[in-house]
């Protein structure tokens, strides 16, 4: 058990550490509204991992494969939102005053923040896919339900440490004076991250609609 644990933390670990919507979420409220803000969005990301697990262990792939308009479903609502994200982010960019990312620190409470980053787990069904597939793997290691369930705690933790680690340093005080320096390049550059990637979800999810 130990051994096909080890593995899908790697696995987990190489997704948590690449760019995506968890990652750009967590370093835009880092630069903008300091280190406490950003911790709470990885507690809301660490949060969807649990759910994600959970699910999974209780049929979450099966249920997709048995009905994929779920997760066509999840591709048009995740996409929509990263898309909304990006235009807020861009339109900032283009007219300056109120940014999406330096916004006054009262203005996220530890709960919207929470709320946040809970929503940026679940607008990627990437990620069900991902906790699906590792679900699917300690299954076919041999695991039970419970062992399978077991895994989330350890999925929650790397999460918590990796997106945490990030938060501490994109929150430190020389980088957070480079962004207010570049406040509309960093603007533009997390718009067009999010354009970019909600786009393509959002893309994926209206072809599949159109097939059927």
């Amino acid at each position: 058990m130990l051994h096909a644990y080890l593995a899908a933390l790697i696995g987990i670990s190489l997704a948590q550490v690449s760019p995506g919507p968890n990652l750009f979420a967590i370093v835009g409220a880092a630069l903008g509204r300091g280190f406490r803000t950003a911790l709470f969005i990885v507690a809301g990301i660490a949060t969807g991992t649990v759910v994600y697990v959970a699910a999974a262990a209780l049929g979450l792939g099966a249920l997709i494969t048995l009905y994929p308009a779920i997760l066509t479903g999840m591709k048009v609502l995740g996409g929509g939102y990263l898309c909304f994200l990006a235009f807020k982010a861009l339109r900032s960019a283009v007219v300056g005053g109120g940014s999406s990312i330096q916004v006054r620190s009262d203005a996220w409470t530890p709960f919207s923040a929470w709320r946040h980053g809970l929503l940026i787990t679940f607008s990627n069904p990437k990620a069900a896919l991902a906790y699906a597939s590792v679900a699917t793997f300690l299954y076919g290691s041999g695991l039970t339900p419970l062992q399978v369930l077991g895994f989330a705690p350890i999925g929650c933790a790397s999460a918590l440490v990796i997106y945490g680690i990030y938060a501490l340093l994109f929150s430190t005080g020389p980088v957070r004076r480079i962004q207010a320096r570049f406040a509309r390049t960093t603007e533009a550059l997390f718009g067009l991250a999010f354009g970019a990637i909600g786009a393509r979800i959002l893309t994926d999810g209206v072809r599949e609609i159109v097939r059927r």
